[in-house]
């Protein structure tokens, strides 16, 4: 019984403890898998076919990378508290595939602050879009966001007959 007792106790220390993270680490997992999806995406289209857009009212797919790149730099700079960035600055600004991949990667970097910060860090309260919300809210805005994104990245790959980086086989598998 008294070992009974000890082990938990130790559980009920030892639970916070691992637990401290949690949610910011789900959304953190989530954010990674499908801005990784993006970036391989954004790679692994052509030059040529960053200009394509499948009807002349939405966006081209370089357009779609820009859009990702600038709306990671305003969510991640409102949450982290640092000077806030126009949503569509780069997705104005860069039209080149190795402009756009190196604005992906770098809001990609970015954002990697704001997904580092503990549990008790994402419960803080932020203005976002004029409205009082968690941290936590925004980051999981911003995960949700950046996979919107993909589905219309995984459109026009498969329009231009590519494979999307979420269907094609890992290695490993």
């Amino acid at each position: 019984m008294k070992r009974y007792s000890i082990s938990v106790v130790a559980l009920l220390f030892a639970a916070p403890a691992f637990a401290q993270s949690a949610g910011v680490d789900a959304a953190r997992g989530n954010w990674q898998t499908i801005s990784n999806y993006i970036t391989r995406a954004a790679e692994q289209m052509t030059e040529a076919d960053y200009a394509y857009k499948p009807v002349a009212s939405v966006r081209s797919f370089g357009q779609l990378i820009g859009h990702i790149a600038g709306a990671q730099y305003m969510f991640c700079a409102l949450i982290t508290g640092d000077s806030a960035r126009g949503e569509d600055d780069i997705e104005k600004s860069t039209t080149t595939k190795a402009g756009l991949i190196a604005a992906l990667k770098g809001s990609n970097e970015y954002c990697g602050k704001a997904y580092g910060m503990s549990d008790a860090q994402a419960a803080g309260m932020m203005k976002l879009f004029g409205q009082d919300r968690s941290k936590m809210h925004a980051l999981v805005m911003n995960a949700t966001h950046i996979g919107e994104h993909y589905g219309n990245i995984v459109t026009y790959m498969r329009m231009k007959n590519m494979t999307p980086p979420s269907s094609q086989q890992q290695s490993g598998q």
